[in-house]
């Protein structure tokens, strides 16, 4: 195909693309805003620039034929490119409104985060927020390849730009008829016997786990292993075991908190990513960064 036949086919691709995705002429014309003829006329003329046909009937709707789908997997990347960089732009001109995609650790909430979203809410009304709240490694991937504008982590990795924020200190928490219920504070070593509960390997509070037990002269006996941080505070107040663990928002009547001897932090870092920031979520970045030192009581 020519030059001009790629740029006449460009502004084709959004109806072949919508039809694709609804598997319905109709369907697809309304999420687009047009006629159906319309629609159908757009397709039509992409189909005839390429030559193939791109469609077959199927019940009440349709579905792509071969050379369809592999249009199909060769463009949808593109048009959702475009609609980004459509997407940055506009927020760019604007930094009262536009979309700022945020994301927090499972260890963060539900008081601390969303006070902070209500009061940057009060003062940006027009920018819309997409929260995700995942773990660390998960959070990291999405800022690397783009879905999330900025999160905080804890802690933050080496590969991307980060504002330390604070840090987070890690407590040993036991069940209040616990033997060291009582106790101010704890050594690593007095654990040795102890039965642990903790989160799967791949987590990052799992590995502090592992490498200061090790350090203290021990491997910990994980009984259980479970990603859900309440879930694995109820299993502690029930005598279930022990773990360490950062201070929970809410209080549990049933568990009791004992320092741990040494340093037993970790640091929490708002990370961006390397694709560009919008005026709006730059924003938000300045104002979590300005409310550091209430960050820092997490």
């Amino acid at each position: 195909m020519d030059e001009y036949g790629a740029q006449a086919v460009a502004p084709l691709l959004a109806a072949f693309d919508a039809a694709a995705e609804e598997g319905n002429f109709t369907r697809a014309a309304q999420r687009l805003g047009m006629p159906q003829s319309s629609l159908s006329r757009r397709i039509k003329s992409l189909e005839q620039h390429l030559g193939v046909s791109l469609f077959q009937p199927s019940g009440r709707g349709v579905t792509l034929t071969p050379q369809g789908r592999d249009l199909h997997e060769r463009t949808r990347g593109v048009l959702r490119a475009l609609d980004d960089a459509v997407r940055r732009v506009r927020a760019d001109a604007d930094p009262e409104t536009g979309l700022v995609r945020f994301g927090f650790p499972l260890t963060l909430g539900p008081i601390s985060v969303p006070a902070l979203l209500a009061q940057f809410h009060t003062r940006a009304p027009g920018i819309r927020l997409h929260l995700v709240q995942a773990h660390g490694e998960a959070l990291a991937e999405q800022v690397r390849d783009g879905r999330l504008d900025l999160a905080v982590m804890i802690p933050p990795p080496d590969d991307l730009p980060t504002v330390v924020l604070g840090r987070q200190r890690i407590d040993l928490h036991v069940a209040r008829t616990h033997p060291l219920a009582g106790r101010s504070r704890v050594a690593l070593t007095e654990l040795a016997d102890a039965a642990f509960i903790a989160n799967p390997p791949s987590y990052q509070l799992r590995a502090l786990l592992d490498s200061w037990c090790a350090a203290a002269g021990f491997t910990p006996r994980v009984l259980f292993e479970i990603t859900e941080f309440e879930t694995l505070r109820a299993l502690v107040a029930l005598g279930l075991g022990v773990a360490l663990l950062p201070p929970a928002e809410t209080p549990h009547p049933d568990l009791a908190v004992v320092r741990i001897d040494g340093e037993r932090d970790r640091e929490i870092g708002l990370v961006s990513g390397d694709h560009g920031s919008t005026l709006a979520a730059a924003r938000l970045r300045d104002f979590l960064i300005a409310g550091r030192a209430a960050i820092s009581g997490w």
